[in-house]
């Protein structure tokens, strides 16, 4: 099949693409790095001209809440109206886990709205919900940073490698469409003080984190619910702990 990677060029886009070439499809890795972009439409035309199935896995370079959502409103209505148009029979998609559970945060309102977007474009999809990265901790840590102390929620977490998450929407993209939401997450479920704690431990950084239930996870509150996900989801094989060992500790 040919499979157009929609944010080819990215973390998990990157992971995407080799596997699904390992695989045998005729892979393009569609980015503005590339001369594609799906904000504006430029190159969405030749790009799609083909193709099978198109995977999204773009994310907007700006988290500030008007930005966020005009990135994904624009870039869903656009990949919309090029699917279409080139008669593709699969629209594959990345979301979040806890989506609707996070509407404080503009990032989430985003995530949603892109999802509506899809489920009303008649391409038939799949949409993947992953929880928060592994290589997101170090985010995570820097959002609670009060001088030397990291001050995070008493919540949970559940997150995954994004190699995980790569393979796991390489086989939703071999597969037919769903037209259903599926959730993604890692084998470890622990508070986010725990991981945010080992990943400063191992990079040898000195602050001290500290669980409060007043915290806010990027402003918004959050409970053991809010991020972790429900009844039967995909689970990745990597452990954090084994992830940590095998990563270089940030420049």
């Amino acid at each position: 099949m040919k499979i157009v990677v929609i944010g080819g060029t990215g973390l998990v886009g990157t992971q995407l693409c080799a596997n699904l070439r390992q695989q045998g499809h005729d892979v393009l890795a569609a980015s503005p790095k590339s001369g594609v972009n799906a904000v504006t439409g430029e190159g969405l035309e030749k790009a799609l001209e083909g193709a099978d199935v198109v995977v999204d896995v773009a994310n907007s370079p700006s988290f500030e809440d008007a930005a966020v959502l005009d990135f994904f409103e624009k870039s869903g209505r656009n990949l919309s109206a090029a699917e279409k148009a080139a008669g593709i029979r699969h629209h594959v998609a990345l979301s979040v886990v806890g989506t609707e559970r996070l509407l404080e945060s503009g990032y989430f309102r985003a995530k949603m709205a892109q999802e509506k977007l899809i489920k009303a474009s008649g391409v038939p999809y799949s949409i993947l919900r992953a929880t928060q990265f592994f290589e997101f901790i170090g985010a995570i840590a820097h959002s609670g940073t009060q001088g030397d102390t990291v001050r995070l929620p008493a919540a949970a977490l559940q997150p995954i490698a994004s190699a995980d998450v790569a393979a796991a929407l390489a086989k939703i993209a071999e597969q037919p469409p769903s037209n259903q939401t599926v959730e993604v997450a890692g084998p470890d479920r622990q508070p986010i003080a725990a991981f945010v704690k080992a990943y400063l431990q191992h990079n040898g950084d000195p602050r001290e984190v500290v669980s409060d239930a007043q915290a806010t996870y990027f402003g918004a509150p959050i409970d053991d619910r809010t991020l972790t996900p429900g009844a039967n989801p995909l689970i990745g094989t990597n452990h954090y702990d084994t992830w940590l060992k095998n990563s270089a500790p940030p420049r």
